[in-house]
């Protein structure tokens, strides 16, 4: 008996059969592929995504599903380091001075001192500095012109050679000021103001000038500071003397290995958003022990601890040391 026309025949039913099954293959292998993609993603780690669009990716692979936060994100270049030839260690030490800043940078035959405490703290600032047998400075930097911060400057130049001397235009006419001025007048030396962009090399660390206001102007001291990027190799540095929240949002940031805490860890400073773009695995906070000002801010460290960073503070570590060999990092705490 002949076949009814609206059956379908032997062959058809197995045609039927091979498509179901391949549709079924093909969404079988999609979401293979997006797990895949997925732990690949996790084992290539953090420096793989910071240079990598996987929010697009993933969308592709499993939709429209992934939560993206708003961060700024304009003007980032290069945000994998550069893998420079290094030749020993770099060595950077942040000194305890009581309320104050003053950081050695040692890298081989260089130096850079960014800042020198107060007034008092002058003669522990060079007296650390010859018991590591520095004679030369060869970058000297006052970050802006506040007591905590350039009062041992006139002790550090009185005391050694130096080199270039970079501080920002906004003058005061305080005795501390002065006393930094004749020091650098007596030596028949002269000050630089740098630019944003402006970089400059110690021995295998490359130094990058990426703020400071050259406004002559007291508003507001510490928005004028000097901050500076610092990498050697492999890894990164950040030195924000006391820029403020001001001077965070007025750039987008890389992330960073070491983070000097701007304004020794005031709420005015460290903003979620800036916290939120450089990611430091170390933090180092100069602040005084009891201090007056209740610093540092318990809402700062909170930030910091909430995105990963271990925090280190000079009033209870002491000196710290950061050792880099431009892939690792070394933290020593109590140095002398």
């Amino acid at each position: 008996m002949g076949q009814k026309n609206n059956e379908p025949n032997l062959w058809d039913k197995v045609k039927q059969g091979k498509k179901t099954k391949y549709y079924k293959r093909r969404k079988w292998l999609s979401r293979l592929a997006s797990l895949i993609i997925l732990i690949v993603l996790l084992i290539l780690g953090k420096s793989y995504w910071e240079t990598h669009d996987f929010n697009s990716m993933l969308q592709n692979s499993i939709g429209n599903n992934v939560i993206t936060e708003n961060v700024i994100t304009e003007d980032i270049t290069n945000t994998v380091e550069t893998q420079a030839e290094v030749d020993g260690d770099l060595r950077v030490y942040y000194l305890d001075v009581g309320q104050a800043d003053s950081i050695l940078v040692i890298d081989k035959d260089k130096t850079m001192l960014i800042d020198a405490g107060t007034n008092e703290a002058g003669n522990t600032v060079v007296n650390f500095l010859k018991e590591k047998g520095i004679t030369r400075i060869d970058y000297l930097v006052g970050t802006h012109p506040h007591e905590d911060h350039i009062g041992g400057l006139d002790d550090v130049i009185n005391n050694f050679e130096i080199g270039t001397i970079y501080m920002p235009k906004m003058q005061t006419t305080t005795k501390t000021y002065e006393d930094v001025l004749d020091a650098i007048a007596n030596k028949s030396l002269q000050v630089t103001t740098p630019a944003v962009g402006d970089t400059f090399k110690l021995t295998n660390a490359n130094c990058t000038i990426m703020a400071v206001d050259t406004n002559d102007t007291e508003d507001n001291l510490n928005l004028s500071s000097i901050v500076i990027r610092m990498t050697y190799g492999g890894n990164s540095f950040l030195f924000m003397g006391d820029a403020e929240e001001e001077v965070e949002a007025s750039r987008s940031w890389q992330p960073t290995d070491v983070l000097k805490v701007g304004h020794h860890g005031s709420k005015t400073s460290s903003s979620q958003t800036f916290v939120n773009q450089i990611m430091p695995a170390y933090a180092i906070i100069q602040v005084g022990k009891d201090n007056s000002y209740n610093l540092p801010n318990q809402e700062t460290i909170d930030k910091l601890q909430a995105v990963g960073t271990k925090v280190y503070r000079t009033d209870e570590d002491g000196n710290i040391l950061v050792i880099s060999d431009g892939s690792n990092i070394q933290v020593e705490t109590n140095v002398k």
